[in-house]
Parts: structure tokens; sequence; C-alpha cells
């Protein structure tokens, strides 16, 4: 790995480490009884996902363009592999700091409604009771988590699905059209134009689908009528559906920009 994929294994990892810690928000939320200040503050963190992708697109559109430059063919695939492992692998970690990250992140809200002030509660954080915070937060999910999956109610199953799929085409969408731009390279204006349709796909199924009923689950948990185990299961089947949809990303990666290659030669 040189060091510009690196880089791009890095921004791909961080954009998909926020997303999977988003879902700990929901849990924080609950919690504190603050869901509105949680998704407020949150928002901080969305914005340093934004910047991230905004860097990775157009850097790794330059690879793209350097190595058609260069007449490299091999290799190409290999890159967009990587970076599917990246999203793979911040699944996995956002799984784990989930616990920790919704202590931390609960005690966020409550501290933001003492002081209400960004810069104030970014000092605070910075600050050692901050980081001696951290330190007595850390916690690994717990294992009666995974063991109840099987028992009790969950959510539905097209909900879960909906959220591998949704997952699966977000996380291949620019992949495979700029893939898709190098199979052609004459059209490779036209299928990187594509991957916002193929996105939006993805978007209407999460927001659509998957939104709504977790929001139903976070008012319900809120009000009482659902019990915090159903609750925190739920979250568990979503990231697994979502660890599941960024595994399912490396099979639909070259069928995937082959239908762009398809669809920008018929336009």
């Amino acid at each position: 790995m040189d060091r510009e994929l690196f880089v791009l294994f890095a921004l791909t990892f961080l954009i998909h480490l926020i997303g999977t810690l988003a879902y700990s928000v929901r849990i924080a939320g609950t919690r504190t009884g603050r869901i509105a200040v949680s998704y407020a503050l949150f928002n901080l963190l969305m914005l340093v996902s934004r910047t991230s992708n905004s860097f990775q697109g157009p850097l790794l559109a330059k690879r793209i363009e350097l190595n058609l430059g260069r007449g490299i063919a091999g290799g190409v695939v290999g890159d967009f592999r990587w970076l599917i492992a990246a999203a793979t692998l911040a699944t996995v970690a956002g799984a784990l700091l989930i616990p920790t990250f919704q202590r931390v992140f609960g005690r966020a809200v409550i501290a933001f409604g003492e002081h209400r002030s960004v810069p104030r509660l970014l000092w605070l954080g910075l600050s050692r009771p901050g980081f001696a915070y951290l330190r007595g937060s850390l916690r690994l999910p717990a294992r009666g988590n995974l063991t109840r999956l099987a028992g009790g109610e969950r959510l539905p199953g097209g909900v879960i699905l909906s959220n591998v799929v949704a997952t699966a085409i977000w996380t291949v969408g620019v992949f495979a059209s700029l893939y898709a731009g190098y199979l052609n390279p004459h059209l490779r204006t036209t299928s990187s134009n594509l991957s916002s349709i193929i996105n939006g796909l993805a978007t209407i199924l999460m927001f659509g689908l998957i939104d709504p009923s977790l929001s139903v689950l976070t008012d319900d948990v809120v009000e009482g009528r659902i019990s915090d185990g159903y609750f925190r299961r739920s979250i568990v089947w979503l990231v697994g559906g979502r660890l599941a949809g960024t595994m399912l990303a490396q099979a639909l990666l070259v069928p995937a920009a082959f239908v762009i290659v398809y669809v920008a030669e018929r336009l």
C-alpha cells in the first residue's frame, strides 16, 4: 500500500467509523432524554465525515486519471477492494466503540446543557478531567447483547435486509462509478456522475425505510412503550446489517461497474 492509497484508506475508515457511531447517538439520546441536542452535537462529527468525503472523491479520481495516463492496467480493482475493506474494518471498530462512545457522548450532551457552548464543551473534552472520564468510560460490548440476539423480539427482517442492501450500495457507489470510468475512459465523466443516482437509491432506502423505523423505536423507548433491551438488540441488528453490507459491497464492485458502463453507453 503506497502513501496515497493509505490516505484514501484512512479517509474511508473515518467516514464509515462515524457512520457506525451514529447508532450510539440514539442510545445516548434515550438515556439522557435530550434527543435533539444529541443530534445537534453529532452533526459536528458529521462535518468531519463530510469533509473527509469531499477529499476522498477527488483524490481517488486523480489516482484513476494518473493510472490511465500511465497505462497501468493492474492493481485498480485491488485499490478499491482495499477501500471497501477499510469500510468493513471501520464498521467493526465502530461496533466495538459504541459502548464507550455512547457513555462519553451522553456526558457531552449533559455538559452542553449546562454550559450551552460548543467551544466550552470542546475545551472541557480536551482537558485533563475530560481525558480521565474517557479512560473511565472505556467498555467493550457486553457478550449478552450478542447471545440474546436469537431470542425475543427484533426489528422486522425487511428493515434489516434493507439496511444491508442500502449500506452495500452506498459503500460501492462511488467506487464502482470510478472503476466504470476506468473500464471505459471515454465515458468516465458520465460514469462518475451516475454515482449520484446509485447513492440516491441507497438514500431512499435509508431515509424511506430504515430511519423512520429507528426513529419510531427511539421515541417508543423514551416513552416507555418498548424496553431498553429490545432497543439495544435492534441497534445490534442494524450494526450487523451495516457490517454485512460492507462485505456485500466487495461482491458488487465489479458487476456494478459493468452495469454503470452499460448504462453510460446507452444514455
